[in-house]
């Protein structure tokens, strides 16, 4: 597959976010907002919030579910939490994640029909690409978009969107049949995670290795695509600058000896570091 389908590569992604200029302020790198932690599940929107923050978003708004809202992240105290409904209705975002530990409650059903009309840039991942898979009215309202919209799916979740019981087959087929049905931008994670700009041609991503097995990844790669759209890049670049970092962060970590126990926030961490590098060849 590799030999066939062009890869990313640091040099195809090293300059596609804007650069700083020296009077910057946190205006300038947009608002993110994260929408998704029902009951139980808080963690993750925490763990995209982080990374989103960490990737350079210039603020992070959490939306929680939960109806227990915490009123501070104690390990990222930057963050601003909110009841789900209320971040939506007060924050005027640049970019919309929803998904992370989202639940397919109908309150979350309907937060994601809300999210849907709005005109903004959006990241869908995880329960709400299960809700998009249950609900046709839903599918309706992502195919109306005009707004840029990106899918983070894993096969079961392609599967499900497609109606089918497995992608893995045909991936390529899959993840292009995804960004056409919803003319959106897509990847398709797994190893070797295919990209699809929308109305664009597919990519392979060769960074990463199997320590990347654990909760928590896919929550951290919706942040960073969120953050770089949040800082002017086009969803396709962001997808794509935030697909390769991902993977190179653990392989990073692969060369300090840590592939077992390998951890979501392990990788915000290293990605960080490596989009730094990234500035230096500017």
């Amino acid at each position: 597959m590799a030999k066939r389908i062009p890869a990313i590569t640091r040099k195809m992604v090293a300059n596609l976010l804007p650069a700083r200029l020296p009077d910057s302020h946190k205006a300038m790198f947009g608002i993110v907002t994260v929408l998704g932690g029902a009951s139980g599940m808080v963690g993750a929107p925490l763990l995209a919030a982080r990374a989103a923050l960490k990737m350079g978003a210039g603020s992070v708004h959490v939306g929680l579910l939960t109806a227990n809202t915490p009123e501070v992240d104690w390990v990222q105290p930057e963050l601003m939490l909110h009841n789900a409904m209320t971040a939506l209705e007060q924050i005027e975002a640049s970019v919309i994640a929803i998904g992370c530990g989202l639940g397919t409650s109908n309150n979350a059903q309907i937060l994601l029909f809300e999210v849907l009309k709005r005109n903004v840039p959006i990241v869908l991942d995880a329960d709400a690409l299960n809700l998009l898979a249950i609900h046709p009215d839903l599918q309706n309202d992502l195919e109306k978009r005009t707004s840029p919209t990106v899918l983070t799916p894993h096969p079961g979740e392609a599967a499900r969107l497609l109606g089918c019981e497995t992608v893995q087959d045909d991936r390529i087929t899959a993840a292009r049949q995804l960004s056409e049905q919803f003319a959106c931008s897509v990847v398709l994670k797994g190893a070797g995670s295919l990209c699809v700009p929308k109305g664009g041609k597919l990519l392979i991503n060769n960074s990463g290795n199997p320590g990347m097995s654990s909760a928590g990844m896919g929550d951290v790669l919706t942040g960073m695509i969120a953050a770089f759209i949040a800082q002017g890049a086009s969803a396709d670049d962001a997808m794509l600058l935030a697909v390769y970092l991902h993977g190179a962060a653990a392989d990073a970590l692969a060369k300090q000896a840590v592939s077992i126990g390998m951890t979501a926030t392990d990788i915000t961490e290293w990605a960080r570091w490596l989009l730094n590098q990234l500035g230096t060849t500017r």
